[in-house]
């Protein structure tokens, strides 16, 4: 956290010492020794309090959520949030009114977690407001900030929260209040906006190993709320799993694939309806396509028709998808022997243009791109054949062949 001490003391010349302090996931993350990304900082500063300091400090500012109590402070293009202690005055389940306060313990109530609830300040001495937060951290517990079904009711998508929170630091057994306040509140979450849903869910797949805690969200009808079509886990259990053995990246695109409906079409609406990015949105739907059929048995000649037909990130999606589908233990070897095919196998460029087609006497028009694509697959049939005479041959064939 040394690159917000710039912000800190910016702040603190300002409203004295204690007045900003760190909080949230960088002092958990400390806490548990693991990589601390985003920083944010919690101050007893008004919003335009704390940017007159900042600017004062030669330190650019930008008002991104004022009316909420936060500007982000950006020191050499890294941003800080700095956000003023609140308490909630409304709430709708899905956005909170809040009004600044000076009390760490009132900011400290508002909050979701207790590990999410430690304060720390330039020089690492923690304020533990919940009296538990620090403890909850090191056990791996989930527990909300007082009353479960008010901080759900505050914010529906803490249920989501939850579960994220639990695939990435929980231990032992999940609080059971906390599961039975979920349980009984997951109907607000139909109020939340598609894209939070969707971001949360995607940090929640992200984690290492989230089985068991995407099983507890089957177990409370949390999923179905959710994704409807996430009836069966087998897939999505066994995906994790080779991507565990199999030393491969945690892919939580992929593993949402899984509890989506197994077809182009269907997975593509689920997709617009989370509202996923355009990129994910494409890549869902790509790696549902059944055309061309993706089995463990391919040959090498059918595998690579298939990446240049498809290309190399859908091909290898599709593989894994399958090999989910698959008995696994059966066929590990030939999935493998698949993906390092499309690692390494560059498909080559196609010989032909355009232009040969008109010099081959096939007039200008639709016709010169149906030409085209006869001889492509020919040349796709004969496995890429790096012989453009060939090519040529094949071409005044089809070209001689042709009514026009």
């Amino acid at each position: 956290m040394k690159p917000a001490a710039p912000v800190m003391e910016a702040l603190e010349a300002a409203g004295g010492e204690g007045c900003a302090r760190f909080v949230g996931g960088a002092v958990r993350n400390a806490l548990l020794g693991q990589p601390v990304d985003d920083v944010d900082i919690a101050c007893t500063l008004t919003p335009d309090e704390a940017t007159k300091a900042l600017q004062s400090a030669g330190i650019k500012v930008a008002p991104t959520g004022v009316e909420h109590g936060t500007v982000t402070a950006i020191v050499k293009g890294q941003p800080f949030e700095v956000t003023t202690l609140r308490r909630d005055v409304e709430t709708d389940g899905r956005r909170a009114v809040v009004a600044f306060t000076q009390d760490w313990a009132e900011d400290a109530q508002r909050r979701d977690f207790t590990m999410n609830a430690v304060y720390a300040d330039r020089l690492g001495n923690l304020t533990d407001p919940t009296g538990t937060g620090v403890a909850d951290a090191k056990a791996g517990r989930l527990v909300f900030v007082g009353d479960a079904a008010t901080r759900i009711a505050e914010d529906s998508l803490r249920i989501l929260r939850f579960f994220r929170f639990l695939a990435w630091y929980g231990k032992g057994e999940p609080d059971a209040t906390a599961l039975a306040a979920c349980e009984a509140g997951r109907e607000l979450m139909g109020n939340l906006a598609a894209e939070r849903v969707a971001k949360e869910l995607l940090k929640l797949l992200a984690a290492y190993d989230p089985r068991p805690a995407v099983a507890l969200m089957a177990k409370t009808g949390v999923l179905a709320q959710l994704l409807p079509s996430a009836t069966d886990l087998t897939a999505f259990n066994q995906l994790v799993e080779v991507e565990t053995e199999q030393l491969f990246n945690c892919d939580p695109v992929l593993r949402l694939a899984t509890l989506l409906p197994d077809n182009e079409i269907g997975a593509g609406k689920a997709a617009e309806a989370l509202r996923l990015s355009n990129e994910q949105r494409d890549r869902l739907s790509a790696a549902m396509g059944k055309t061309p059929r993706i089995t463990s048995w391919m040959s090498p000649r059918e595998s690579r028709r298939a990446v240049y037909k498809i290309g190399v990130q859908t091909f290898s999606d599709r593989i894994k998808l399958a090999w989910a589908r698959s008995d696994r233990s059966a066929a590990t070897h030939q999935w493998r022997g698949l993906l390092a095919l499309a690692e390494s196998w560059t498909p080559p460029p196609f010989p032909l243009s355009g232009e040969d087609v008109i010099k081959s006497g096939v007039p200008k028009g639709p016709m010169v791109g149906q030409v085209l694509r006869e001889v492509e697959d020919w040349w796709i049939d004969h496995d890429f054949i790096d012989d453009k005479f060939s090519a040529i041959e094949k071409l005044k064939a089809v070209a001689q062949g042709m009514a026009y």
